[in-house]
């Protein structure tokens, strides 16, 4: 049975977004998966992943996101 759709969204301080964004850049470096816990739900990133950062400007409202998509196996 597969896993439900998910849309699960979390505002972390700048600590721990630090944290989390070293972890993840260390596991690109070494090639590795990565894993997150966001809000309860556990995620675990391959290394083959696909990054895409994104910028947006809307009025005075700038915004940059960071995405990382991939195709779950069965």
């Amino acid at each position: 049975m597969g896993r439900e759709d998910a849309d699960v969204e979390k505002t972390y301080s700048t600590r721990e977004t630090a944290s989390k964004l070293r972890r993840l850049a260390d596991a690109l470096e070494a090639g590795e998966s990565f894993r997150i816990q966001i809000a309860g739900e556990r995620v675990s990133i391959p290394a083959d992943a696909t990054i895409e950062i994104e910028y947006e400007r809307e009025g005075a409202m700038e915004e940059v996101e960071v995405e990382i998509k991939w195709t779950r196996k069965t």
